[in-house]
């Protein structure tokens, strides 16, 4: 089993975790700053949504874009790594996402992870003017997209004839620094075809679930591997954690200003973020995944852009997960 990581997610104000900072300079500067913040910290990887619009209702306040994000925070840092929870398909053609990611990973010198899912918010993409399609075929063009990556990462003039995507000897230079390529997380956890897509393509899973739940879906990953000839062992198993630090007076009071940002009432915020509590209680539902057979953990708290949050967690929940 791998050495337990923890990523974390730097306020970029799809969750309206930037309402509060007037002007959009300092609120970039504000995501920067937990950026290195977390690297100084001893995380991972720090990592960002990808998204247009705020939820969980699209209000008129900033939402930062996530590869021009990636491309900042690239240069901004310099030892933590860098992905995304998830880049969404639908919003750019795959072979421009290969070449932008190529760059952020040489900008990086090697940091890229890409993460990469079919897309969900419907609003966000008929607001901008993309086709929503069904399900079943946003899945099928997002195992197309994977080969298209790939192809774009590896080959010198990249060919790929597919239903959806099509190429025609694109040259995609300059390449990824690391090799083969960067690594591939796919986000999501549908059984009969994404967790397959894991399978095939993915270097890691991504899920936003329960024990008990992650448990079943694992058991189904480690199916489609012996299905297709994949060493189950070698996907990293990865989730998103959802949680605010404290005791019971100061998750009060973050749920409260989270719920006054989000224009929600304080029961919702809650249920956005289910597995708040002081670091003991936190340290022991992260190992309660880990047991389950989660390896890598990504930790979003709504009040990182106060300032010391990041380091907070780490100081104080690290230790009861053996990292320090």
């Amino acid at each position: 089993m791998a050495v337990l990581k923890l990523g974390v997610f730097v306020p970029q104000g799809w969750r309206m975790d930037l309402a509060d900072v007037p002007d959009p300079i300092e609120k970039f500067e504000t995501m920067s700053r937990c950026a290195v913040e977390a690297e100084k910290a001893g995380f991972d990887a720090i990592f960002v949504f990808d998204h247009f619009h705020t939820v969980p209702t699209p209000q008129i306040e900033t939402t930062f874009e996530c590869w021009t994000s990636m491309a900042a925070l690239a240069r901004d840092t310099r030892s933590i790594r860098l992905g995304q929870m998830v880049t969404c398909n639908g919003y750019r053609p795959p072979s421009l996402l290969a070449k932008m990611a190529s760059c952020v990973d040489v900008m990086s010198h090697g940091r890229l992870i890409l993460g990469i899912g079919a897309g969900w918010y419907q609003h966000e993409y008929e607001a901008y003017g993309y086709d929503y399609p069904e399900t079943p075929e946003r899945l099928r063009m997002l195992r197309e997209a994977l080969q298209v990556v790939k192809a774009m990462w590896t080959q010198d003039r990249a060919e790929f004839e597919g239903r959806y995507y099509h190429l025609r000897g694109a040259i995609n230079e300059p390449k990824s620094v690391q090799h083969p390529h960067p690594p591939i997380w796919i986000g999501g956890a549908g059984e009969k075809v994404t967790l397959k897509l894991v399978a095939q393509h993915g270097d890691a899973c991504n899920f936003n679930a329960d024990v008990a739940t992650v448990r079943h879906k694992l058991d189904v990953l480690r199916e489609h591997c012996e299905t297709v000839g994949r060493d189950y062992d070698s996907v990293l198993k990865t989730i998103e954690f959802y949680t605010i630090l404290g005791d019971e007076r100061e998750v009060d009071r973050v749920v409260s200003d989270t719920a006054r940002r989000a224009g929600q009432d304080e029961g919702f915020i809650r249920s956005w973020y289910p597995w708040s509590g002081d670091a003991d209680r936190v340290a022991q539902i992260i190992r309660e995944y880990v047991e389950a057979g989660i390896e890598y953990v990504i930790v979003n708290v709504p009040n990182a852009f106060e300032g010391g949050v990041i380091s907070r967690f780490a100081e104080e929940v690290f230790p009861r997960l053996g990292m320090r």
